[in-house]
C-alpha cells in the first residue's frame, strides 16, 4: 500500500495531466458534432478491421478441419468412381445386382481420419506416427491412405497413437494390380527417392504401357480394391528374367503428408477371432 502511495505522490502531476486530457477529449467529441462524427467513423473503421482480422484468424485455423474433411471426401469419391467404373465395364444384363454388390463392398469399411504427428522419408526404415490409436478403433494391419492414394499399413498401436509402415519402407509389401489390365504384383521400395517405388512380379505375358495406373488389388483384407498406388513411368525385366519390374510415381506425396485415413474393416474383429480359433484348434491336434 505504501508503495502505491509513493508512486501516486511521485507521478501525481503526470496522472492529473492524463486525466484532464481524457476528460477534454471526451468533452470535445461529445459536444462538437463534427469531431464526434469523425470519431464515430474512425471507431467503426477500427472495429471493422478488428472483426476482419478475427474472421481471417478463425478461417486460417479452421483450414485444418477443412483439409481433414477434404481428405476424407476425396478418398470416398475415389472409391465411388472406381466402383462405378467397374460397374460400367461389366454392365451386361441386370446391372442393379452388380451395383448392390459394389455398394455392399464400400459399406464394409469405416474410415477414421487422423493427422500425421511425425514422418520421415530419407531412411530405409521410414515410419509415420499418427494421432489416433486403439481408443479410436485402430488396430494393427489396417490400411492407411491419403486423399490421393495408398500410404501404408498400421504397424504398432497404443491407446492414442499408431505407427504406420509406409510404402517408403524396405519391408513394406502391398498387393496391387494394373488398373483395367488385371495383372497382379506387389510393391517394393529400395530406398532413395521418396516419389518413386517399384512393383514386382508382373507376369511376362501381361500387356500394359507407361502411364497406366497401379492400384490396390483387393486380394488382401487390408485394402479394398481400386485405391491408387502410383503411375507407371518405367518398365524393366526382373533379375531372373521371368517377370517385369515396374517403376511407379507414387500417388501420395509423402514429403508433404499431413492428413490420412485409416480403413477399418467392420468384419476385422470377426475374422481375427476365427483365425485365432483355427490356430488354437491346430495346436491341440
Amino acid at each position: 500500500m505504501r508503495n502505491l502511495l509513493d508512486f501516486l505522490a511521485k507521478y501525481n502531476n503526470w496522472l492529473l495531466f492524463i486525466l484532464l486530457e481524457v476528460m477534454s477529449i471526451a468533452m470535445l467529441f461529445q459536444f462538437n458534432s463534427y469531431q464526434g462524427s469523425v470519431w464515430f467513423t474512425s471507431a467503426n473503421y477500427v472495429a471493422g478491421k478488428v472483426y476482419e482480422l478475427d474472421s481471417a484468424l478463425k478461417a486460417f485455423f479452421s483450414l485444418t478441419k477443412v483439409n481433414e474433411e477434404l481428405t476424407l471426401k476425396n478418398f470416398q469419391l475415389e472409391r465411388q468412381v472406381n466402383q462405378l467404373t467397374r460397374l460400367y465395364g461389366k454392365a451386361t444384363g441386370d446391372t442393379t445386382v452388380l451395383q448392390r454388390l459394389a455398394l455392399g463392398n464400400i459399406e464394409q469399411y469405416k474410415i477414421v481420419t487422423a493427422k500425421v504427428v511425425s514422418n520421415t522419408v530419407n531412411r530405409q526404415d521410414n515410419l509415420i506416427t499418427i494421432d489416433k490409436g486403439r481408443a479410436d478403433g485402430i488396430e494393427a494391419d489396417m490400411g492407411v491412405t491419403s486423399g490421393n492414394g495408398v500410404v501404408g499399413v498400421v504397424y504398432l498401436v497404443s491407446e492414442h497413437y499408431s505407427i504406420v509402415m509406409p510404402l517408403l519402407n524396405v519391408k513394406s509389401r502391398i498387393s496391387c494390380s494394373i488398373r483395367k489390365r488385371g495383372y497382379f504384383g506387389y510393391t517394393s521400395w529400395n530406398g532413395g527417392d521418396c516419389y518413386f517405388a517399384n512393383v514386382e512380379d508382373i507376369p511376362r505375358h501381361a500387356h500394359f504401357k507407361k502411364g497406366d495406373w497401379v492400384e490396390t488389388s483387393g486380394y488382401s483384407s487390408i485394402f479394398p480394391p481400386g485405391i491408387a498406388v502410383g503411375k507407371i513411368v518405367g518398365i524393366y525385366n526382373s533379375s531372373d528374367g521371368l517377370s517385369y519390374k515396374l517403376k511407379i510415381h507414387l500417388a501420395t506425396d509423402f514429403a508433404n503428408l499431413r492428413d490420412v485415413c485409416v480403413i477399418t474393416d467392420k468384419s476385422y474383429a470377426e475374422r481375427q477371432m476365427l483365425l485365432e480359433a483355427a490356430r488354437d484348434s491346430l495346436r491341440q491336434k
